[in-house]
């Protein structure tokens, strides 16, 4: 991963840009020397927001299980009767 500082986004923002679309590898923005930030292109960006869905989903469907709140086939069937005619 690449590593560029605040300046260098500052004043290079567009080669910065045409790069991240280019190379699709994030670059990781610092100030002070610290990390500060990641830039990311719209694409990985979007990619990385379903998996989340996705993982934060299975983490809820997890943690009803764990809660013991969960029905059998036939119970959810029963219950969803009426919608399911």
């Amino acid at each position: 991963m690449r590593t560029e500082l605040v300046t260098t986004l500052k004043r290079q923002a567009t080669e910065l840009l045409a790069d991240l679309e280019r190379d699709k590898e994030p670059i990781l923005i610092t100030q002070h020397g610290l990390p500060s930030a990641y830039l990311v292109d719209v694409e990985t960006y979007q990619l990385m927001q379903q998996r989340m869905a996705v993982l934060e989903g299975i983490a809820r469907g997890e943690q009803a299980v764990a809660e013991e709140r969960v029905a059998t086939h036939a119970q959810a069937r029963k219950r969803l009767a009426r919608w399911l005619k």
